[in-house]
């Protein structure tokens, strides 16, 4: 089987309620930018990465894809999927203009897509041919309410609804800011109290500040977010502080969660190794594909760390690794782009239902193109 065609796309879709807002950002869609694999025997893989759609940054993916990576694709084996991950992470003058960032997004949409195509040749979902069981039922927890943006009656009318729905694990965003864009984690504390105050025995409530808060902030309010039994805390500062994050870790007795903002297996590797987290949320299409997210799951699993993987690609290739990977038994549930695929992720009753369409569950629906290529 070889390589014939490579086709980029760039979906942009509406979130819930038309916006959304956490403590670092406010967004009305989700982007999509990704790419069709075409072969000689008839199959087409496909993957994309996430973004907050926008436009000329998408576009930049695209062209990577585009001009970047499809030389180096034309022609190949696309099953050969780790020797092109290296073909395309170690090509000098790609490697010379970045090891993450927007050519790295774009190795991520190119190697989501090959895994598909190897496991539609194999006949196998990508589960599967990773060595996941079918027997395993994935518990959910939602993340599509507790915007900031929400009010405290929203709040609480968000979170019931999951719990009718059978959800017993929720999250809800905090990093609140007043009317003088001062933080203000008391309102925050609040909104933690009710929805915990509203959840049954059992069920967990997890909280993600997006980055909003300081060292200052995370330190007084982390302690507080112990009386409400918090399951995590996650992102709680700036993506990149290493130090920050391992003294938070080291000093509050809620565990701290990140990983969405970490881009190579090198940055999780620091983070774990200087014990400055405690649940590992690799996101697949912000690593270098489902061939770098397993490498960090491994990783992970050797420090007995649990592997929460972060719902950017809104939890396509995700379900599919979560199934496979004995260190994942948990994840993240946001249906935005239910309507772009063919089999979307599914919950039922608080538990995903397990996906046995050959492939990784990222064939979009004939329509999609169509209603979202902001592209075209």
């Amino acid at each position: 089987m070889r390589i014939t065609g490579v086709e980029t796309f760039i979906l942009h879709v509406e979130v819930s309620g038309g916006a959304i807002a956490d403590g670092s950002h406010r967004v009305g869609h989700w982007g999509a930018p990704g790419v069709l694999i075409h072969t000689d025997a008839g199959l087409t893989g496909t993957g994309y990465t996430g973004t907050h759609a926008h436009l000329a940054s998408d576009r930049m993916i695209a062209l990577c894809i585009e001009e970047a990576y499809a030389p180096l694709l034309l022609g190949r084996d696309p099953r050969e999927v780790r020797s092109l991950w290296t073909r395309l992470q170690r090509h000098p003058p790609l490697q010379w203009v970045g090891r993450s960032g927007i050519t790295h997004l774009a190795h991520a949409a190119v190697d989501v897509a090959l895994w598909d195509l190897k496991a539609q040749a194999a006949g196998e979902p990508l589960w599967r041919l990773l060595g996941g069981s079918g027997e395993q039922r994935l518990e959910a927890y939602d993340t599509d309410g507790g915007w900031l943006d929400r009010s405290d009656e929203q709040l609480l009318a968000e979170t019931e609804a999951r719990l009718e729905q059978g959800y017993r694990a929720v999250k809800i965003k905090v990093g609140s800011r007043d009317e003088r864009g001062r933080l203000d984690p008391g309102r925050d504390l609040r909104r933690v109290a009710l929805v915990r105050g509203l959840l049954p025995t059992g069920a967990r409530l997890m909280v993600d500040a997006n980055g909003a808060w300081d060292l200052a902030t995370a330190l007084e309010a982390g302690r507080a977010l112990a009386e409400h039994a918090v399951a995590w805390l996650e992102e709680p500062i700036w993506y990149d502080d290493l130090p920050g994050h391992a003294r938070l870790s080291a000093e509050l007795a809620t565990p701290i969660a990140l990983g969405e903002q970490l881009y190579t297996l090198d940055a999780f590797r620091d983070f774990i190794t200087a014990g400055a987290v405690h649940y590992v949320q690799a996101d697949a299409v912000r690593l270098a594909g489902v061939t770098e997210w397993w490498r960090v799951a491994e990783l992970a699993h050797a420090h007995h760390l649990p592997v929460v993987p972060h719902i950017g690609d809104m939890m396509q290739v995700h379900l599919h690794l979560a199934l496979a990977h004995p260190a994942c038994t948990l994840l993240e549930h946001i249906p935005w782009m239910r309507d772009c695929f063919e089999e979307p992720a599914t919950v039922v009753d608080g538990r995903f239902e397990v996906p046995e369409r050959p492939g990784a569950g990222t064939t979009l629906r004939e329509d999609a193109l169509e209603r979202f290529d902001v592209a075209r």
